[in-house]
């Protein structure tokens, strides 16, 4: 399990919206969504700036974390971003249950 937020949303929106959301939703299309594919996770809830991800194993969700964090920071330093999103991530040995 991970659980994800960004540092500094009430702020960042607070300055200026529009921007934050559309940065928001270009991070999660192209840097989240696919790293979550790509490490096998899926996404259980989300809730304005934050996710909750359920991965098959905890080496998935860890190097998924990683994986968001590197490319976003990359992002952030090469400019593409005027005031870079900075993911909060945390990862927990857990499971949800199923509901059938």
């Amino acid at each position: 399990m991970l659980a994800a937020d960004v540092a500094g949303y009430s702020r960042l929106m607070g300055a200026d919206e529009q921007g934050t959301l559309a940065q928001l939703k270009g991070s999660r299309k192209s840097v989240v969504d696919p790293a979550i594919a790509e490490h096998n996770g899926r996404i259980v809830k989300t809730t304005g700036d934050g996710m909750l991800l359920e991965f098959a194993s905890s080496v998935d969700g860890v190097t998924c974390a990683v994986a968001i964090q590197e490319k976003i920071a990359e992002r952030g330093a090469s400019g593409t971003e005027a005031n870079s999103l900075h993911p909060l991530i945390a990862a927990s040995n857990c499971r949800i249950p199923r509901r059938i």
